[in-house]
């Protein structure tokens, strides 16, 4: 799956699975490398995705007004 076609549900579970995994110290330099970089990235798409929402939501609001 991409990240575009991920949804914000599965990125915010995916990051919470990374947090899990980073607090529980299972993963070695590399790994968590990789994880802190998706993670991150998973973070940046969760944003987009809330500022696409809010805007879409205020312009339908300001088509009612």
């Amino acid at each position: 799956m991409t990240k575009k076609d991920l949804t914000y549900t599965d990125a915010i579970q995916r990051i919470s699975e990374i947090v899990e995994k980073i607090e529980s110290n299972e993963l070695d330099i590399d790994e968590l490398n990789a994880s802190v970089k998706e993670a991150a990235s998973l973070i940046e798409a969760c944003k987009t995705k809330l500022q696409n929402a809010e805007t879409n939501l205020q312009e339908t609001l300001d088509k009612l007004a």
